[in-house]
């Protein structure tokens, strides 16, 4: 197991702090076609999962699809649902009108899916047998002008999203927007969708966001948000106060070429947070990606760095993009892996795969 010396920036409300310690590579292992469908069913880019109580995983999956329209010109989403060995069960959410380009799905403690689309503003409560029973934000009508503001631009408005990215609650009920691409803030409703308050605003900060692309959500009520283009994932309380800053500064080969673009020598130490999981289990977890040198960083909830594990590439056990985790097992991990056009199961602390006879 290697291990490497890492810098890691702890911003106690928002003051610095360094501290040196060592953060081992986790071994793990990728289950060959974990997801079982057939060949009609290719998928695209593969955005988002997430796992129900029953193990059941859904795939937030952008195959294109023969709708056209304003949204990067096409409508395309869609829902596959897969047991927990990864047999495809069923597509759901077929016509729903808030679908129209899916960042992330999420299931709540009740088994109910939201899915959240960034294409259209809207986010989309699914109960278990598959109906919708709540949206939040509204899609633009067809024959509204519809402009991609920028987010230095942006004029939010209560009830209304600007490219959300990310959903989650706290143990009241309470609904936790990240309203990432133009608002640059997070909205906090009640359970009903009734909203109640928002923060952030678009800016370098403390209290500033650049595209919050991901959410998670606690026991305890605290909000992670993945501040992407300021790199640094944002921990606030219910109501919005900055409790950390947390970076993900893990050294790497600033010459390795990556999957997409060019090297960068010069870029900075901390790495761009792209996804949040925050696992189940007795003891929380929070787990984040990144894009580029493509790992996967396991950390406690105060950000103390406890290992990583991965890297860009498109073989097995590499990542080109992951879009979104689901952690309900600490040790096993379901990967989003956007560009590589797959879907990844990773066995954590492993250095081989189980057999039949263990």
């Amino acid at each position: 197991m290697k291990r490497i010396v890492v810098a890691v920036a702890l911003v106690a409300l928002a003051v610095p702090a360094l501290a040196q310690e060592e953060v081992p590579e986790i071994p793990f292992v990728s289950v060959p076609n974990f997801l079982k469908y057939p060949p009609t069913m290719n998928l695209g880019e593969t955005l988002a999962v997430a796992e129900n109580s029953k193990g059941h995983v859904i795939l937030l999956n952008h195959p294109g699809s023969s709708t056209t329209g304003p949204l990067f010109g096409n409508a395309t989403t869609n829902l596959l649902e897969f047991d927990d060995q990864g047999n495809f069960v069923r597509e759901i959410g077929q016509n729903v009108y808030g679908f129209g380009y899916g960042h992330s799905v999420r299931f709540d403690n009740e088994d109910n899916l939201w899915v959240v689309d960034k294409g259209t503003n809207a986010v989309t409560k699914i109960n278990p047998a598959g109906y919708v029973v709540l949206n939040l934000g509204r899609r633009p009508e067809g024959f509204d002008p519809y402009e991609h503001v920028p987010a230095s631009e942006a004029r939010a408005v209560d009830g209304y999203f600007g490219g959300p990215t990310d959903v989650g609650w706290d143990a009241e009920g309470n609904i936790y927007v990240s309203d990432g691409y133009i608002n640059s803030r997070v909205g906090k409703m009640d359970k009903w969708g009734n909203w109640l308050k928002s923060w952030g605003s678009y800016g370098r900060g403390p209290d500033q966001l650049r595209l919050p692309h991901n959410l998670q959500v606690d026991r305890q009520g605290n909000v992670y948000v993945a501040d992407r283009s300021n790199r640094r994932i944002q921990k606030y309380d219910s109501e919005g106060n900055l409790l950390k800053s947390i970076v993900m500064a893990v050294p790497y080969d600033k010459h390795y070429q990556p999957v997409l673009g060019n090297p960068n020598p010069n870029a900075p130490d901390e790495t761009a947070p792209w996804t949040l999981c925050i696992s189940g289990g007795d003891t929380q977890y929070l787990f984040a990606s990144d894009e580029n040198p493509g790992r996967i960083y396991k950390m406690t909830l105060d950000g103390e760095m406890l290992g990583w594990l991965g890297q860009s590439g498109r073989a097995p056990g590499q990542f080109n993009w992951i879009h979104g985790i689901s952690c309900r097992d600490e040790n096993t991990l379901i990967v989003a892996d956007m560009n590589n056009w797959r879907v990844q199961k990773l066995l954590l602390n492993q250095s081989s795969l189980p057999t039949n006879d263990d």
